[in-house]
């Protein structure tokens, strides 16, 4: 059994949705060892390998899982408890919430990936609308006060004013999953101001590390080059990301599910990156520098619902969290590639 309690703040019982996803695996870990309490909630779908989400979970003690049963963790006991559920389901979520007190909940659960919304549409309305929906309507009937989501820096859309701040417009999304992100948003902002909620949500820019997402490029890029296959750059590389490492992302939605803002607001957004953008070129370089081998690339046009840049402005975070991502690339990349390696062998 790890305890190894913060002393920030006394321990708390949290639901954090998504848990056997990237981000929300690595959260979950970081809540665990600061001694706090962890529901893990995840509908283990198949968008991506679902063996790595398997994977994750046995890293967090969760040996095998069953559609609809809590199950307690081989390495944290009752402080981690896990149920394969999704949030589209409108008998056994409130359930959970019957079940247990909870301080914070945590919506990392969603349908990710912007690519995928134009061929399949509905699972984007049904995890990110629908289960976004239900979630806080159990926060609201069993008066659970506190939410931080997920948002995305896909809401920025084609915003042409940089860095991207969380006081520009952002009605103007050019994917699916941009759409349901803002819409989001726009309900947390509803149920704060109705229910007396306090909502957090957290702008992400591309987030990377060990563990990831497969359907990412850093995933793609280095299973590419270390198997000598050609990688694809899209808009002639002529791209760039603020890419954000994973500790990094985690480090700030711990602060702001377990610290208070200086003046507490009800409804707050955040942007979440490392503000420093990365041309995709360099970002290749990166790992190839990190491999030790050279890319292949198959330069290509832009893709529908692709963005040319993204940057975040960051100091409402480092304003109300005391709170700055920090970790170079080369860095990021470097633990990222040792990650693949072990893992693949």
């Amino acid at each position: 059994m790890h305890t190894n309690q913060s002393n920030t703040s006394e321990s708390k019982t949290i639901l954090v949705t998504g848990a056997a996803g990237f981000i929300g695996y690595h959260l979950s870990k970081k809540l665990l060892d600061q001694g706090h309490q962890v529901i893990g909630l995840d509908n283990i779908n198949g968008y991506y390998l679902v063996q790595l989400k398997l994977d994750r979970l046995k890293q967090l003690g969760i040996n095998e899982v069953a559609e609809g049963e809590l199950v307690s963790s081989k390495a944290y006991g009752e402080q981690f408890l896990f149920i394969k559920l999704d949030l589209e389901n409108r008998n056994e979520l409130p359930k959970l919430f019957e079940k247990f007190n909870f301080d914070v909940v945590c919506n990392l659960a969603a349908q990710a990936g912007v690519r995928y919304s134009i061929e399949n549409p509905n699972a984007y309305i049904d995890a990110n609308v629908v289960g976004f929906v239900n979630l806080m309507e159990c926060m609201r009937h069993h008066s659970v006060k506190k939410l931080v989501y997920a948002s995305s820096s896909s809401v920025y859309g084609m915003n042409e004013k940089i860095p991207f701040e969380t006081t520009d417009r952002v009605d103007h999304p050019i994917s699916l999953y941009a759409a349901t992100k803002k819409s989001n948003e726009l309900m947390a902002y509803t149920y704060s101001h109705l229910y007396d909620m306090q909502c957090i949500g957290l702008r992400f820019f591309t987030v990377y590390g060990p563990w990831g997402r497969p359907d990412m490029a850093m995933f793609l890029f280095t299973g590419a080059i270390l198997n000598d296959k050609p990688i694809k750059v899209f808009n002639e590389g002529y791209l760039s990301r603020d890419f954000t490492y994973i500790d990094d992302i985690v480090e700030g939605v711990q602060k702001t599910i377990l610290e208070e803002q200086p003046e507490q607001k009800p409804y707050s957004l955040y942007n979440i990156g490392n503000s420093n953008p990365v041309k995709l070129l360099d970002f290749i370089e990166a790992i190839e520098k990190s491999t030790g081998k050279t890319a292949q690339k198959q330069m290509l046009p832009m893709q529908p619902g692709d963005v040319e840049q993204t940057w975040a402005d960051t100091k409402d975070l480092e304003k109300d969290f005391n709170y700055k991502p920090h970790t170079p690339i080369q860095k990021g990349v470097d633990k990222f590639v040792e990650w693949y390696k072990d893992y693949y062998n």
